[in-house]
């Protein structure tokens, strides 16, 4: 069972010779649907409760609750054993609330690594925050090629001093030349009046 491996979720066993998801219910069938709805009734808000608290927001743990239903729906009338679906469904909740909190951690560290401020609110901050864009891009511009590398390599790309040396193709005593000169112009440049 491919599927729920990639989901990281415990297997429930699967009938091989059961029909495949989609197939139209047969006779034995309607009573596996209706065990199939007493479980979402019985189970999901206690699921949706653990999911909340592992990510901490209603809106989206009911949404990993719902995704594992649904995955459980899809291969419902495969399964063999019935009184797994419970189990299966906690360790499906839990799995999708990591893979949120995962998610959460990448794009929180993202939004901390931009250098670009948020967009300014009334149309007079915007005028103000284009004209000081302008000052820093032309300060930028009026660097040595190789401090404009460092500084960008650093402040735009955040990478390490090796990495700079890497892309760059000096050494590290150079990155460190460069960059301090380029901080050392650009604080002199912005800290003139602006004409």
């Amino acid at each position: 069972m491919a599927g729920a491996a990639a989901h990281g979720s415990p297997p429930v066993p699967l009938d091989a010779a059961g029909p495949a998801p989609g197939v139209a219910a047969r006779g034995g069938d309607s009573e596996r649907d209706l065990r199939l709805e007493a479980l979402h009734r019985d189970q999901y808000v206690a699921l949706v409760r653990l999911a909340t608290l592992v990510v901490g927001d209603v809106g989206l743990a009911e949404q990993v609750t719902q995704d594992a239903f649904v995955r459980l729906h899809l291969r419902w009338r495969r399964v063999r054993d019935l009184d797994r679906a419970p189990a299966y469904l906690r360790s499906a909740v839990l799995n999708g609330a990591r893979s949120q909190l995962r998610r959460r951690s990448v794009r929180d560290r993202l939004d901390a690594r931009r250098t670009v401020a948020p967009a300014p609110e009334s149309p007079e901050a915007a005028t103000l925050g284009r004209a000081e864009h302008e000052r820093v891009v032309a300060a930028l511009r009026a660097l040595s090629p190789r401090q404009r590398e460092a500084v960008a390599l650093r402040f735009y790309l955040d990478l390490s001093e090796d990495e700079m040396a890497a892309a760059m193709g000096v050494s590290n005593g150079s990155v460190k030349t460069h960059l301090h000169r380029g901080l050392a112009a650009l604080a002199d440049s912005l800290r003139e009046e602006p004409s």
